[in-house]
């Protein structure tokens, strides 16, 4: 049964868009669309086009139509409650995995268990004791198979492949990582492969038809070798850097051939293993250790790497780490999970190269025009910038810029809404604040060329972020095309600050780069795309394998664990916090949702799996539901830059063996 309020946002979101429309859109839309196309005519002949009716006839499954439009309705996410906790692990939980028909769940704890769960009887099918002798840290049912095969990775560097149907003992093992494994990835319609991803910065893959021989010459399965590019050989500052490490993997569901990894560093990679060759572990090793030319074995054209525009430059970069990533369920966004920063999410096919200094051009007639009044706001876009402007007076700066995101929502092509969420950014200043104020000064500019203020405060934000030159190039060119403010109070102290920079450069600006990277690793470097947008809300400095998730199939709501317990749900369209849930007593790891209904499993350093759904509407009472959202995100935020965790720690405070 689905709720009145929920049929009635469904007419108002109808792909038809009238008012009228109910869930018979489904059949009468479709239907008319069918004989239209039997009707089409080709020539002088009547015939009937069976590509087209093909690519319809998926359309027709309502049920699985009706269920991925709602699977996450407001109403819905309104309404969401711990329904149930799965008990069984004796250790904290890292790792849950849905079945590909969403019946069955499994869980791998510290206590070297894999358990699969019936979600909805909430009993445990399956209890397989494992001879892992470290931290599991990845479960994967195998595509294909009936959901009777897993495959575990853990911290002894071992992988276990399991039948459910037979005893306990693994049907096909691994040892080929030297450290530990961190993370496995699957591909919906690849039977029998599957890919690692461990700490000695090996990405590896096996198929299980083929016989396997552990560290032989003849056992091809690298993939990547992350050490061929990074090296760690040199000291700096007597600063010790660590190898490259990998500490997650997934697969494009659409789009198979492409694979992203995480490391720990802020750049997250995306390679085309159609371009790539498998080779074994020694002939990868030597080929590192012998020959320096033999370094770049992957094409430059085979990988594509992606990093937020102000992570680039930055020195302490060695320190983030990409705790997770997962591909969208359409395969076109990259969702990043960046330890000690935020939630980042990419357009693979249509990512840029950050810019920072990029000035539209001013002719004569826009100079001439530059003090003409613009034109007056829509009554609702005014009260939602009279409202903004209220809470940056006030130093509201969460609520400020979600205002001002809501009023560009509706008029995407005014500037000055733009120039004040860059002023409130900018204000806050939380990981990433200033480089997103930049941004929205770039767009201002070039909205209105002659938006003095968008200049001034673009300086400002090229200042702020140690891009001395370029802040000196838009100070000149401002003063250039205004020359009636180059003697402003305001231009003056900005070019002061400036010239104390030049004479006085920060220490650590022009730090060497401690790695030693081959030419291949320094172009994919230089060429990072830049993100499309960002969440944020959540803490992540703790433990390295918190997870971010799209939470349903039309990828409209983003959702995060966090070190202080709690999970976000965070509305893309409004880029702003909806839901923040008490999860765990201490740490929120894993957040999985379900494949094809409103319903969410979390685990993290409790012994047990919780299940969230929508609750009925009758007596309905909210006891997991945090209230204080603002304070806990700047709670956490503080906590990100007071408090940063090395993420490279052999010996992490959580997630120990129970």
């Amino acid at each position: 049964e689905i709720s009145r309020e929920v049929v009635h946002w469904w007419k108002r979101s109808s792909p038809c868009g009238t008012s009228h429309c109910s869930f018979g859109f489904l059949f009468t839309c479709k239907g008319e669309r069918l004989d239209k196309m039997k009707q089409r005519r080709y020539g002088n002949s009547r015939v009937i086009n069976a590509t087209a009716l093909l690519s319809e006839r998926t359309n027709f499954d309502l049920e699985s139509t009706v269920r991925q439009r709602l699977q996450t309705a407001p109403q819905f996410i309104k309404r969401l409650e711990l329904e149930t906790e799965l008990r069984g692990h004796n250790g904290c939980v890292n790792c849950l995995e849905w079945s590909d028909n969403g019946k069955l769940l499994a869980s791998a704890s510290d206590d070297f268990h894999v358990m699969i769960w019936d979600a909805f009887s909430y009993k445990r099918v399956a209890d397989v004791i494992t001879p892992h002798q470290g931290n599991i840290f990845s479960v994967k049912f195998m595509p294909k198979s009936g959901n009777s095969t897993v495959v575990t990775g853990a911290a002894d560097g071992k992988i276990y492949v399991f039948d459910l149907n037979r005893s306990d003992s693994p049907t096909w093992s691994c040892r080929c990582h030297s450290r530990r494994v961190k993370r496995l990835a699957t591909a919906p319609e690849t039977p029998y492969v599957f890919w690692s991803a461990a700490e000695d910065g090996d990405i590896l893959e096996f198929d299980l038809r083929e016989p396997h021989k552990c560290m032989s010459n003849e056992c091809k399965v690298s993939l990547i070798c992350m050490k061929n590019f990074i090296s760690s050989s040199n000291l700096v500052s007597n600063v010790v850097a660590s190898s490259a490490q990998a500490k997650c993997i997934a697969v494009n569901p659409r789009r198979p051939e492409l694979i992203a990894v995480g490391a720990n560093d802020c750049y997250a990679r995306m390679y085309d293993r159609r371009m790539m060759k498998l080779n074994t572990l020694w002939t990868a090793n030597e080929e590192r250790i012998n020959s320096p030319s033999g370094r770049d074995t992957i094409p430059k054209n085979s990988v594509t790497y992606f990093c937020p525009g102000h992570l680039r430059k930055q020195y302490d970069k060695r320190y983030k780490a990409i705790t997770y990533l997962t591909f969208s369920p359409d395969g076109k966004e990259l969702l990043v999970n960046m330890g000690a920063e935020q939630i980042y999410l990419y357009d693979i096919n249509n990512a840029k190269e950050p810019v920072f200094l990029d000035l539209p051009p001013l002719n004569d007639r826009e100079i001439v025009n530059s003090e003409a009044i613009r034109k007056k706001l829509p009554e609702d876009v005014e009260a939602d910038q009279k409202l903004g402007t209220d809470f940056l007076e006030n130093e509201k700066y969460i609520e400020a810029i979600y205002q001002y995101t809501k009023a560009i929502q509706k008029a995407p092509k005014c500037a000055f809404l733009y120039l004040n969420r860059a002023i409130a950014l900018v204000r806050r200043n939380w990981c990433g604040d200033i480089y997103a104020g930049l941004r929205d000064c770039h767009t201002a500019l070039w909205l209105d060329p002659t938006y003095l203020k968008a200049h001034f405060r673009l300086a400002r934000a090229l200042l702020a972020l140690n891009y001395v030159t370029e802040a000196a190039q838009c100070l000149g060119e401002l003063k250039c095309r205004f020359p009636e403010y180059a003697q402003s109070y305001g231009v003056q102290m900005l070019e002061q600050d400036i010239d104390r920079v030049v004479k006085h450069p920060n220490s650590t600006q022009d730090t060497p780069e401690i790695y030693d990277l081959s030419e291949n690793e320094i172009f994919w470097r230089t060429s990072a795309k830049d993100y499309k947008d960002r969440f944020m809300g959540h803490c992540n400095t703790t433990t390295d394998i918190k997870e971010a998730n799209f939470f349903g199939n039309d990828s409209n709501h983003i959702i995060a664990g966090s070190d202080d317990g709690n999970f976000f749900i965070s509305e893309r369209s409004t880029n702003s916090i909806s839901e923040v849930f008490s999860g765990d007593t201490n740490i929120v790891n894993c957040v999985q949702p379900h494949p094809s209904i409103c319903l969410l499993a979390t685990s993290g350093i409790d012994h047990s799996i919780k299940l969230w759904s929508p609750q009925p509407e009758e007596n309905f009472e909210s006891k997991h539901r945090v209230e204080y959202t603002e304070k806990a995100m700047k709670r956490n935020q503080m906590r990100m830059y007071e408090d940063p965790f090395d993420f490279n720690d052999i010996n992490p405070p959580f997630c120990a063996p129970s």
